[in-house]
């Protein structure tokens, strides 16, 4: 009688496996070359992440959506990245919250305009006069010490991480059908505008109002707004609202918009350091557009378009707004220490720019 040997439990699994590639048209060599060729694919269920802007989507289509893009694509399936835009989860003025909470795993905002309770957050937006220059924000938080602040404030604050910071566009003020032509002309007029610029320019008459950022164009059209104190030339166009105002101030009250990336301490904390590394340099991407986009957007819109009418305050006038901005500097700086470390880094920083010269001032 012939004996059978049957195979071992490690012999059937190996011809099982034979006979699935046989199946599948897949040779060894054929293996081992897909392995090399093919993108890597996590068998994981991938990281989702919920980020929301402060920006609605015509501006967010340049301020953040190219970044997350460029994210998702080169994440390869191990993580995603829902983009949000203004209000669509969270009102704006709940995003800190919403962050802390952890109901966002990521927001791209302003301090001021998230009413982020650090001692710092009147600077985030736009500061008076604390910049000429999209790039003075830059070299600011790299050389003169702003990075090492805003991570030290923030690493006060329960499972909220900064992750940086960059510069956004000038600060004009568009107008329906009032133009401005002096201080006087302010007096009176309703405009949207980020809250650190209001309260500065509500020394002048001009009444700051806030309603969701989808309401803006409208609110100008019904006359709930006289006009916008939020942007400059290359958003104004953008976003339609050149389209409802007929008059453009010249004259800019700082030079830059102070705009931060923000994580929930925990979310950030479950991503791969590959990824986290990944997610900062496509922040640096959104950075290095913006600056394009805004600088090269501000002088072609003021000489080439043809939407509103340019009106300026005539200098010697506006020279009393400046000298207003340096006592608005100090109060601001007396209400921390922290605070008053920034104002100090704005004065060093314009000094050696004066000192500088052409090209820096």
């Amino acid at each position: 009688m012939t004996k059978v040997i049957k195979p071992s439990p490690s012999e059937e699994i190996l011809a099982s496996r034979r006979k699935f590639l046989r199946t599948a048209g897949i040779g060894g060599a054929a293996v081992a070359a897909s392995t090399l060729s093919a993108p890597y694919v996590n068998a994981q269920s991938p990281i989702r992440w919920r980020l929301q802007t402060y920006s609605g989507a015509p501006l967010g289509a340049h301020v953040i959506k190219p970044q997350i893009d460029a994210f998702n694509a080169a994440a390869n399936g191990e993580m995603e990245i829902e983009l949000y835009y203004a209000d669509q989860l969270v009102p704006t003025a709940d995003l800190f919250r919403a962050l802390q909470n952890g109901t966002l795993d990521a927001v791209q905002s302003d301090e001021a305009t998230m009413a982020s309770p650090v001692d710092i957050s009147v600077f985030g937006g736009y500061f008076p006069f604390a910049t000429r220059y999209p790039l003075d924000v830059t070299a600011m938080f790299r050389y003169y010490g702003l990075d090492e602040i805003w991570k030290e404030a923030y690493d006060e604050v329960e499972n909220v991480t900064w992750l940086s910071t960059g510069s956004w566009d000038p600060l004009h003020i568009f107008t329906v059908d009032k133009p401005i032509r002096s201080l006087a002309d302010m007096n009176g007029l309703r405009v949207f505008g980020v809250p650190t610029a209001g309260k500065f320019l509500s020394k002048y008459g001009l009444i700051p109002v806030t309603v969701p950022w989808d309401d803006v164009e409208v609110a100008m059209q019904t006359g709930e707004l006289d006009g916008v104190a939020w942007c400059g030339f290359t958003e104004a166009y953008e976003v339609g609202w050149a389209d409802v105002c007929n008059y453009a101030l010249t004259n800019s009250v700082t030079g830059a918009w102070f705009g931060s990336y923000f994580a929930n301490s925990n979310s950030w904390a479950n991503v791969p350091p590959h990824l986290q590394e990944l997610f900062k340099i496509t922040i640096d991407q959104s950075h290095y557009y913006r600056l394009g986009w805004y600088w090269g957007g501000e002088a072609k819109l003021r000489v080439e378009g043809e939407k509103m009418e340019l009106t300026s305050i005539p200098q010697d006038e506006w020279a009393t707004v400046v000298a207003d901005a340096n006592g608005f500097w100090d109060e601001v700086a007396a209400s921390s220490p922290r605070a008053g470390k920034v104002v100090d880094a704005f004065k060093r920083y314009a000094a050696n720019m004066e000192k500088a010269g052409y090209p820096y001032r």
